[in-house]
């Protein structure tokens, strides 16, 4: 069985349920003194499951995995990632050859329809994106109203949510499937443009309208820097390639809080633009997309205790103590997080083009210096993380901290719409986990008189 997407008119690629490869190996549990046997299916990068689909049926018990560490909800041909090995690809190509050779757009185009584009659907996959780069007038009166102040990943969900309201017929998730693709490109296209808009209200300044003689990545710098009167305005292209690569690393990656938020509330047949901005509010957490905006709140408050960085360092290593050193370690990678090595060097290129002289950042290297070469840290495997290196180069663009999570959401939009699609083209089940429950056990109603 297989489902056909048609891109721009053309078949272009089938999404087709995993086939695991042997599935002879079985699993055996044995309950009240009854054995059952569950099948034993293997990936394509021979990671192993156990397929506990009918176990409920068959046995009346569930499995308990607080915070689903061990649980694979889903198969999925978008992402793979082994943390032990330090170990990204999309699509079977490693995050290293397209951080270093691709444009965001490619990836994106990669993400959404499993193949690279050629030099033909790449034209015309940006002149689709072009298209649609302006929002609703309706959408910016309401834009327009609310307060100031309010923050950007708020604003943000609620433009993602909005935009539905001004496309009634997208609603529908289960259309033909080229209105849906209709859908995936309006929301990428107006993307940029409602996150520079957040942008400028927040610095009190006009909107910059989109130009469609700029690339993608070149055309979102020129709204959120750029001014009214500035028709040729020419970021520098250390900053083009640096945001470029940003917005590559935080593309997609595997099953996180808000890619499965996006798929939990996908599998109501949910339409897109809900979806989507449910991840928004999944990755507003600091534990999530947030993390990035914790590290310079940290660098911060270092330097207004006196930047005294082995202070903290101590504070770090003492496990009686509640300060933790943000942007070091990851959830996942056990080993060095491939899109740190990644960014690392695209920050020295950014911190030295720019000349910033920033005593936060001048921080932010005595910690990463005393973190690679701790052995506290470095046996723990406590290395920088991509937040650590992309909240500094944010800072040094000029970004401000609590903006850094709009731009997160910015270039994980195209993992969260191939999440989506996904689930849509496999007509997964929706979803719904089972708990134990720890409460009271049946007891009698009291009427009010008669409780003590």
């Amino acid at each position: 069985m297989s489902y056909e997407y048609l891109i721009f008119g053309q078949q272009n690629i089938n999404f087709a349920p995993i086939q695991f490869k042997g599935m002879a190996e079985q699993a055996k549990i044995v309950l009240e003194g009854k054995e059952y046997e569950y099948p034993v299916i293997t990936g394509t990068e021979n990671e192993k499951a156990i397929d506990i689909s009918k176990l409920r049926g068959e046995t009346g018990y569930v499995t308990l995995d607080i915070g689903f560490k061990n649980t694979a909800a889903t198969s999925s041909a978008i992402t793979y990632l082994d943390g032990e090995q330090g170990l990204l690809r999309h699509r079977g190509y490693s995050i290293e050859d397209l951080a270093d050779k691709a444009s965001f757009t490619e990836v994106v185009y990669l993400i959404l329809y499993g193949e690279l584009p050629n030099e033909a659907q790449y034209k015309e996959f940006n002149a689709q994106l072009r298209d649609h780069t302006l929002v609703n007038e309706g959408l910016d009166s309401m834009f327009k109203a609310f307060p100031t102040g309010a923050h950007p990943m708020g604003q943000l969900m609620s433009m993602i949510s909005a935009l539905g309201l001004f496309y009634p017929k997208s609603l529908d998730p289960n259309r033909e499937d080229d209105a849906v693709n209709r859908t995936v490109i309006r929301l990428l296209a107006k993307m940029p443009t409602i996150c520079a808009m957040i942008s400028k209200k927040g610095h009190g300044h006009p909107v910059v309208f989109p130009r469609n003689d700029l690339d993608y990545v070149t055309n979102y710098l020129n709204m959120t820097f750029g001014q009214v009167s500035m028709l040729d305005y020419e970021p520098d292209p250390v900053i083009v390639s640096a945001m470029n690569k940003l917005l590559i690393l935080h593309a997609d990656h595997e099953q996180n809080c808000s890619a499965s938020t996006v798929r939990v509330v996908g599998s109501s047949q949910s339409n897109l633009y809900s979806s989507v901005a449910s991840g928004v509010a999944a990755l507003w957490g600091p534990l999530h997309g947030g993390a990035n905006q914790k590290v310079l709140e940290m660098l911060e408050m270092i330097m207004e205790d006196g930047g005294d960085v082995q202070k903290y360092l101590d504070k770090a290593k003492d496990k009686s103590d509640n300060f933790r050193l943000m942007g070091f370690g990851h959830r996942v990678y056990k080993n060095f997080d491939p899109r740190a090595r990644i960014i690392k060097k695209t920050c020295d290129e950014v911190l030295n083009k720019l000349g910033v002289n920033d005593p936060v950042l001048e921080i932010a290297k005595k910690l990463e210096t005393a973190a690679l070469t701790d052995p506290y840290f470095v046996e723990r495997k406590l290395y920088p993380n991509v937040d650590f290196y992309s909240g500094i180069i944010y800072r040094a663009m000029g970004f401000p901290t609590e903006f850094f999570t709009v731009l997160f959401a910015l270039g994980r939009l195209p993992g969260w719409i191939a999440q989506w699609q996904e689930l849509r083209g496999e007509k997964q089940p929706i979803s719904r986990p089972r708990q134990v429950y720890t409460g009271e056990t049946a007891r009698p109603f009291v009427f009010m008189k008669d409780r003590a």
